[in-house]
């Protein structure tokens, strides 16, 4: 019988994609996906370490597995628990300490490693018949070797939209971010591996595929190896925008997206590809965090809000249609009434499709969970009310202006109701409508007609080939 593996997932894309890589590794040890944490023979917590709060959401979830693997244990069963991600890279000794029943902790450079963890902690499980502890195996290392290099092909189908890690780790040392310390340092993986695994995941049934990196726009990787000379030099390395390009000649990959970006790292020639690459969406979340020139400086971010308005210019010359979305984060230490009016001012010169705002919370290692003037919460909290009303009209002012307008909607699955499906728009916007055929895995122009609290509905434009599809699937009712 195949062991039983659930895999709760916290955070980011990246996450999302490192988990399914995670089941990957996994499935040659006979592990199949489960829905039900107290019914599987491994439970991993893939963390994230960015929110507040975040180690101690961990704990409590390990506090409720703890009864299902002792009762697991009696009944001759045993469960491993693992801890993976950035709050396993970041305290993963504390984590052994405060929940010895875990049985593996391990960071997120280290997880195609996780067969052999799985081996260690078995045998020392078998060791331990009856005691409650588990094998506390922990490896949070930095490998000298890329994970990547090691990891096995897809093997399961993606679906019509699917993540792709491109690079990892961030030099950018934003003060208020965990993710150098947790992820590491940039590492970008060569072109060829990148095309190899898109068109895998094209031949399984992808249409869209998205890129992903900590700051995915420093992408740097190496040329593919036609490139090299014929004296065999080293290979060049590729930017983002070539390597997009790249990409896009791939036959059946209809769309491409990235995130995240950082502002330094908008070069020229990634510009240029958002207006000459039709497969690139109209769509970019382009992280700002403030609109103070002052706290964007003790942030480190290093730009000013006047060098992010100057690159929106520059990506809507390129791409007049271009949509933004941003991150911002309100009550950084030291943050003024003025700061923040220079934050209102810059989302109103930009004019967002959609924004992510968080109060400041600070982060355990970083250098602004060390500065004096810490916002009082009840300031922090006035101030994201008024910042995400700002945002919230702004994205409605978006979806209602798409009402009228005839977009092509990639439909991924059904809707609530019979004859119902559900895509996106190349803005990211939730599109439902419904059809005589099955919409699943194609792009169908659709004419917007509302806007709902959470989404789009239109009509399709032409339902005749639909139709057509129903009816040379209908049985044949003389054969009835």
């Amino acid at each position: 019988m195949a062991k039983k593996l659930f895999i709760k997932t916290y955070g980011c894309q990246m996450n999302v994609y490192d988990s399914a890589r995670m089941a990957e590794v996994l499935a040659p040890l006979g592990y199949a996906a489960t829905e039900d944490p107290a019914d599987a023979d491994m439970v991993i917590l893939n963390t994230c370490h960015i929110r507040e709060k975040a180690s101690e959401k961990v704990f409590a979830e390990l506090g409720r597995l703890r009864p299902a693997k002792e009762e697991r244990e009696a009944a001759g069963a045993p469960m491993i628990i693992a801890v993976a991600g950035c709050v396993a890279q970041a305290e993963g000794a504390e984590i052994i300490r405060r929940a010895p029943f875990v049985d593996v902790v391990l960071g997120p450079q280290t997880y195609h490693r996780l067969p052999e963890m799985v081996a260690r902690a078995t045998r020392a499980r078998a060791k331990q018949r009856g005691v409650s502890h588990g094998a506390g195996i922990l490896d949070t290392e930095f490998p000298a070797e890329s994970k990547f290099d090691h990891l096995p092909g897809i093997s399961a189908p993606p679906g019509v939209t699917a993540f792709l890690s491109i690079q990892e780790g961030c030099d950018r040392f934003c003060t208020f971010c965990v993710v150098p310390y947790t992820r590491g340092a940039e590492f970008s993986r060569p072109v060829d591996a990148i095309a190899a695994e898109a068109r895998r995941l094209v031949d399984a049934g992808a249409h869209e595929i998205t890129l992903l990196g900590q700051n995915v726009n420093a992408y740097h990787g190496a040329a593919p190896r036609s490139g090299m000379s014929a004296g065999g030099a080293a290979a060049a390395e590729w930017g983002l925008g070539r390597l997009i390009r790249h990409l896009a000649e791939i036959d059946g990959l209809r769309r491409i997206r990235y995130t995240t970006s950082h502002p330094r790292d908008m070069d020229a020639e990634l510009i240029a590809a958002h207006g000459d690459v039709p497969a690139l969406m109209p769509y970019l979340h382009l992280p700002v965090q403030s609109g103070s020139d002052r706290i964007l400086a003790a942030m480190n971010r290093q730009h000013t809000a006047d060098d992010y308005r100057r690159t929106v210019d520059r990506l809507r010359a390129a791409r007049p249609d271009i949509a933004m979305s941003s991150d911002f984060i309100v009550g950084f230490p030291g943050e003024s009434g003025a700061d923040f009016a220079a934050t209102l001012r810059l989302v109103d010169d930009i004019g967002y499709a959609q924004a992510y705002s968080f109060k400041y919370s600070p982060r355990p290692g970083t250098p602004a969970a060390l500065m004096a003037d810490q916002v009082p919460e009840s300031i922090k909290a006035e101030h994201l009310e008024r910042l995400q009303a700002l945002l919230r009209l702004q994205q409605e002012q978006f979806n209602r202006r798409s009402v009228g307008r005839t977009l092509p909607v990639l439909f991924d699955r059904n809707g609530r109701r019979e004859g119902q499906f559900v895509g996106r728009s190349p803005y990211l916007q939730s599109v439902h409508a419904a059809a005589p055929g099955d919409l699943r895995g194609r792009i169908v122009e659709v004419t917007i007609a509302a806007v709902h609290p959470n989404s789009l509905s239109g009509r399709i434009v032409d339902t005749a080939p639909l139709a057509q599809d129903v009816a040379r699937h209908r049985p044949d009712e003389a054969h009835a």
